[in-house]
């Protein structure tokens, strides 16, 4: 297969400016960014791993369907315990209950990625990262929930603000609890003919 010219289009399914951030690390920046506006309500008795996969395939369908001929990335991270998938922290209160099932416990942030080529292929990934969590006083708590870092983050903290303090361990990909498994996601890129160092490279001469 012959790998397409670096005018090759790559859309970002996603309007976290957190993943822009990880892409722009490693000299991709999008042609485009269109969130997928879909919903994200798990399925009955679905687990995470699923979800995340499931979510991530969504969104990057959806954003296809306007973007015809382009590569289309497209992200979902879960915050699980178990078998439990933790919600997008919208208010004080579900962000409190989040911190308080994560204190002194371990758990898992799931990434599923998604890319759809020029040609239509769909390449699902998913990345595992064990996350161990301090025990969090009450006052760590009640600083990090007036921070706001939590507004509307999986599992109800950001790992790449003031909540680094609280993980007292990670294995796996750091860049896959902040949003985005950057070794995973530049392979899957690179392994279906999107020209990733050509476009570091020009980035690099800007």
């Amino acid at each position: 297969m012959t790998a397409p010219a670096l005018s090759a289009r790559l859309v970002l399914a996603s309007a976290s400016p957190r993943r822009l951030d990880l892409l722009a690390q490693i000299g991709i920046v999008p042609d485009a960014v269109d969130p997928a506006e879909i919903d994200e309500t798990p399925l009955p008795r679905e687990l995470p791993l699923d979800h995340a996969k499931r979510l991530a395939e969504a969104k990057a369908v959806a954003v296809a369907s306007r973007h015809p001929g382009c590569f289309v990335l497209a992200a979902d991270t879960v915050v699980a315990c178990g078998r439990r998938i933790l919600p997008k922290a919208e208010n004080e209160a579900e962000a409190r209950q989040c911190l308080a099932l994560l204190s002194g416990r371990r758990h898992r942030v799931i990434g599923g990625v998604c890319l759809i080529t020029p040609s239509g292929r769909h390449v699902v990934r998913a990345i595992s990262t064990a996350v161990a969590f301090k025990r969090l006083a009450a006052e760590e708590v009640a600083f990090y929930l007036s921070s706001g870092e939590w507004r509307g983050k999986a599992g109800g903290y950001a790992i790449q603000g003031f909540a680094a303090v609280f993980a007292r361990q990670i294995t796996g990909s750091y860049s896959n609890v902040v949003g985005l498994p950057l070794h995973e996601t530049y392979g899957l890129l690179s392994g279906n003919g999107y020209p990733c160092l050509e476009s570091a490279s020009c980035r690099g001469q800007d």
